[in-house]
């Protein structure tokens, strides 16, 4: 995929994250697509791990991961930010 096309894909997969993780989450849409994007990276590495495979296009499986990877991702950032 390329760089848009990441963009995108990390813009619906944080939005649909940071709804489905209750709590304050940090705002604005550059953030979302950063939780999108590091979301997806995180749910590829756990696919991998599990043997569901990566994200690697514009399919099911690969939105699905993402979004897991970026509900971890601000469950890690509410975890940190409890701490602080």
């Amino acid at each position: 995929m390329g760089i848009i096309s990441w963009i995108i894909f990390g813009l619906i997969a944080g939005a649909i994250a940071k709804a489905l993780r209750p709590g304050s989450d940090p705002g604005g849409w550059i953030i979302t697509i950063i939780i999108g994007i590091v979301g997806s990276v995180i749910g590829g590495f756990i696919g991998n791990l599990i043997g569901w495979g990566s994200v690697n296009g514009w399919n099911f499986r690969s939105f699905v991961l993402s979004v897991v990877g970026g509900i971890i991702l601000l469950w890690i950032y509410h975890v940190v930010r409890k701490k602080a």
